[in-house]
């Protein structure tokens, strides 16, 4: 079944996270937005700085490269951007993570 046909109950949790501050996190949570409503998937959209983060849960976090040590550990699944204003990087790593993400919810 695709994305967009699915029930409301089955969006996907995406946490935009940056190191500190939320200008970078904010900058993204934009872009991960757009990028999902241009292919029909609604997300419910947060951003966090990492502090902010601890003891949440998402189903998927996006987060830059750097901070690929801070979520080592974390069980969900993590996409880690090399350059945050790059939509279309973002797009190419997130969209698959997102998809498969909710085929496989029931």
């Amino acid at each position: 079944m695709p994305p967009q046909a699915r029930e409301e109950g089955h969006q996907v949790r995406v946490v935009a996270l940056c190191g500190m501050g939320f200008g970078t996190s904010l900058m993204l949570k934009m872009f991960i937005g757009e990028i999902l409503e241009a292919h029909g998937i609604k997300a419910e959209l947060h951003a966090w700085d990492l502090g902010s983060f601890k003891g949440q849960d998402a189903d998927i976090v996006v987060a830059p490269m750097d901070m690929k040590k801070h979520l080592e550990d974390y069980q969900g699944r993590v996409v880690l951007i090399s350059n945050l204003t790059d939509r279309q990087e973002i797009e190419e790593k997130l969209l698959p993570v997102v998809r498969e993400f909710l085929d496989a919810q029931p």
